[in-house]
């Protein structure tokens, strides 16, 4: 399925020059860079060199209806008019500087290097928020990646500026984990509009008869093909489900261009809907909206950034169980360069999109709640989970959080799907991330993040932390390696030579490497 709750970034360039550089220097510069990138990138004819130029070239860009700037220092650059810039753009802004080489050194050199030391000294004293890349400095042709490369960052904090996160709650009874204040979602510019699990049913029995559950149940169908489709007289309701989501998505984004959802799912959702959301909650994630188990909010704000930075569907997952000794033996130790308590298996009832799973996924009915709420008899109203084992892929797993105390925090781990089978139920796979252990242990316990993780299918970390950097989170936590103790980690557990002989043998067995 096509994303189309993303935003499309429209990117402009500003050269800026400081008056008592040659203008031309920028200019000319600039217009290299846009050579350099193609097609895409807006060139403003205005280069500012004072804050009447900096006002003139915002109406410009804005005229032109791009939403992201990118501020390039083509020679020293004015301090005050390129910070000005940034101050009063809407949108996100990036610096970039020009590296000599394109001139000689006397008229031709303009001290851009030297220029970002002043640009980023005064937008710490405006507090002003921008990318600077790695290494700012550079050619066209290295400006122009720059740009690109920044782009999948924008691009999430278009969406994340617009975004209404829609709940229908209360938050299901004695689950703690997905329970967290707000307010942090305030400080990013996210909206919230909480609603009941009544509400929903309402307009759900209101969608009963509507006219498009037709083409969702035959799109439903031709997705889960014969082998998937265990259950075809429940599409009907289920396509009724979808079509509800999406109505209310498409009247209550109000003030907003975006939206995605934190719903509640048990126990009483089953039984008075007729069916488990599982599977229409993947088909809408399949679509850039995210729809979170359980109302975690800040899951779904964390699935959403990571659409936005992939263009690719997420799904959201618990860290759940540990993947057996025997498991690891016979079909990960020695194929894989990972030792077992780098390896977990992540899980949820059925959200995961169907094209993130392998060719055996079909819906099914969620087991747990079946031994709840059916005694574990013939299934009915448990159905309609999405089950399988997810596909192998490369991944990031992550997640931003807003503590009890209300600060804003975040982690990000870069691994992989395995392809190794798991011989269990839902939306399941067993992930292996380096040193998960430490991290399972110094960040995710130490720290109190809850169990829901969010995953991206491919490896998007450098700028998922420059997204986490930009909105303001300063506690961005890795998994470091072992030879990167975390703050608090115990350095007499790390060399203690006998226990380091227990970790590496096993029965006189290598299981860790």
């Amino acid at each position: 399925m096509k994303l189309t709750n993303l935003p499309e970034v429209k990117p402009a360039i500003v050269a800026v020059s400081r008056d008592c550089f040659p203008i031309a220097l920028s200019t000319t510069r600039r217009e290299a860079v846009v050579a350099a990138y193609g097609a895409g990138l807006y060139s403003c004819p205005v280069t500012v060199e004072n804050e009447s130029d900096a006002l003139k070239a915002l109406a410009d860009v804005e005229a032109a209806g791009c939403n992201t700037l990118v501020v390039y220092l083509g020679n020293f650059g004015p301090e005050t008019p390129e910070t000005i810039l940034a101050q009063r753009f809407r949108g996100p802004v990036m610096y970039v500087a020009a590296a000599e080489g394109d001139g000689d050194l006397i008229n031709g050199r303009g001290d851009a290097y030297c220029g970002m030391l002043n640009c980023s000294y005064n937008l710490g004293l405006r507090r002003v928020q921008a990318y600077i890349p790695d290494y700012p400095v550079g050619t066209a042709r290295e400006c122009a990646e720059m740009i690109r490369q920044f782009l999948p960052v924008a691009r999430a904090i278009l969406g994340v500026q617009s975004l209404k996160i829609i709940t229908f709650g209360p938050r299901p009874q004695d689950f703690f984990a997905c329970n967290a204040p707000i307010q942090g979602l305030y400080q990013l510019g996210v909206e919230v509009e909480e609603n009941s699990e009544l509400d929903l049913l309402v307009s759900y029995k209101a969608h009963a008869g509507d006219s498009r559950i037709g083409a969702v149940c035959a799109d439903m169908a031709e997705e889960l093909g014969i082998e998937g489709n265990r259950y075809p007289e429940l599409l009907p309701r289920m396509a009724q489900f979808e079509l509800t989501l999406l109505d209310w998505a498409e009247t209550h984004k109000g003030a907003r261009d975006y939206v995605a959802f934190a719903d509640k799912c048990w126990p009483a959702f089953p039984e008075q809907f007729g069916f488990e959301p599982c599977y229409v909650n993947s088909r809408l994630a399949s679509r850039g909206i995210p729809v979170a188990c359980e109302v975690d909010i800040y899951g779904a704000l964390s699935e959403y950034i990571g659409a936005c930075l992939t263009g690719d569907a997420v799904t959201l997952l618990d860290i759940n169980n540990s993947v057996p000794e025997s498991l690891y033996r016979s079909d990960i130790a020695g194929a894989f360069p990972y030792t077992l308590t780098d390896t977990f298996m992540g899980f949820h009832c059925g959200n995961t999109p169907a094209c993130k799973m392998c060719d055996g996924r079909a819906v099914k009915y969620q087991l747990i709640q079946n031994r709840l709420l059916e005694d574990g008899g013939t299934p009915d109203f448990t159905r309609g989970t999405l089950e399988g084992d997810i596909a192998p892929s490369p991944i990031t797993f992550y997640r931003l959080q807003c503590d009890a105390q209300g600060r804003l925090r975040g982690y990000i781990a870069q691994g992989e799907v395995l392809p190794v089978a798991t011989g269990s139920f839902g939306g399941i796979g067993i992930f292996a991330i380096h040193d998960m252990g430490r991290f399972y242990r110094h960040v995710l316990l130490a720290k109190r993040y809850p169990h829901h993780g969010a995953v991206a299918f491919s490896h998007c970390g450098r700028e998922m932390y420059e997204v986490f950097r930009y909105l303001g989170v300063t506690d961005i936590a890795y998994n470091q390696p072992a030879s990167l103790p975390y703050p608090g980690e115990n350095p007499f557990t790390r060399c203690i030579p006998e226990m380091d002989a227990m970790m590496y043998k096993i029965e006189g067995e290598d299981l860790y490497l």
